[in-house]
């Protein structure tokens, strides 16, 4: 895997914007988020490429643990 999240979730002052995503990316795979308004779409995206910081839940790129590092570390 190129990219997995195992229970992400993100919480802003209480109101969960996303809860539990489990995603596994494989390299050269596509993949889409689909949803309505208000889904959770953008958070989920933004958690992903390290734009937002998740409340819970681990995301790691090519093997290594990328969850608390800044994006410009990655």
């Amino acid at each position: 895997m190129i990219l997995s999240a195992r229970n992400l979730s993100k919480q802003f002052a209480g109101f969960k914007a996303v809860s539990g995503v489990d995603l596994d990316v494989r390299r050269g795979s596509i993949h889409a988020l689909i949803g309505p308004n208000g889904a959770g779409k953008t958070t989920c995206f933004n958690l992903l490429t390290k734009f937002l910081q998740p409340s819970s839940g681990t995301i790691t790129f090519n093997g290594r643990d990328i969850t608390k590092m800044p994006p410009a570390e990655i």
